[in-house]
């Protein structure tokens, strides 16, 4: 359950949370194909992050090769849930010879069938901006937070690859006691000349107002934020 990076129409939008549009999407078009960013892009910053003998939580990885790329980088358990029953079906198929890969049909705003506490980190690459596009958005990106914050062990991450800047994501994420880190990566594909020349696995500092300080990040700069949020039960949140 992602969101692409072309603007879509307003009643394909407001699907986004439903079953439905991800199985008829898939249906149509079973091409492999990763959202926002891929695995070699963002593997300095989940290699920081995120350790690899311990099992690994992706939300909403459609038909993504993202998973394959982290068992061949060594990672050792990736469950993988998706709503549509159809990519599931089709990534179990595909993958039923790598014992490292789990895919499960699960929404992600109700993953009962996930103990508390079961993963050391979960990785969403866009599946918390599809639910911010559709009905009821805050509270379903809520239920969908706190399921994520359930599942994770204490001081586990999660990761949250995202269009979203600070001062729409933060407050959202502040609701529970994450203990949070911006980085930024730029949307241009490998190869092409980046303006941002910021090291990705390096924090961003944020301003008084929660954004990212403008000597760091230009306002022009086409970026993802990836806010890096580790499981804290101090009850204090940072930022």
């Amino acid at each position: 359950m992602t969101t692409g990076t072309t603007p879509a129409t307003s009643s394909n939008t407001q699907a986004y949370g439903e079953a439905w549009y991800w199985d008829n999407r898939y249906a149509q078009d079973p091409s492999t194909f990763d959202w926002y960013q891929k695995y070699p892009s963002l593997a300095p910053l989940l290699r920081l992050y995120i350790p690899r003998h311990h099992p690994i939580l992706v939300v909403g990885c459609g038909n993504s090769a993202f998973s394959e790329d982290m068992v061949d980088d060594g990672y050792d358990e990736v469950v993988n849930i998706d709503i549509s029953s159809v990519v599931i079906e089709a990534m179990q198929k595909k993958y039923s010879n790598r014992l490292q890969l789990k895919y499960m049909t699960m929404d992600v705003r109700d993953m009962s069938a996930f103990d508390t506490k079961s993963f050391i980190a979960v990785i969403d690459k866009g599946t918390l901006d599809s639910l911010l596009c559709g009905h009821n958005s805050r509270q379903n990106a809520v239920k969908m937070l706190e399921e994520v914050w359930r599942v994770l062990k204490d001081k586990g991450v999660y990761i949250l690859i995202t269009y979203g800047s600070p001062v729409y994501r933060l407050p959202l994420l502040k609701e529970l006691s994450w203990t949070i880190k911006l980085h930024v990566i730029d949307k241009l594909p490998s190869g092409n000349s980046s303006r941002l020349t910021r090291d990705l696995t390096s924090p961003i500092p944020l301003d008084a107002n929660g954004g990212p300080q403008e000597n760091v990040v230009g306002m022009d700069t086409d970026v993802h934020y990836i806010y890096v949020c580790v499981k804290d039960n101090s009850g204090k949140s940072e930022a």
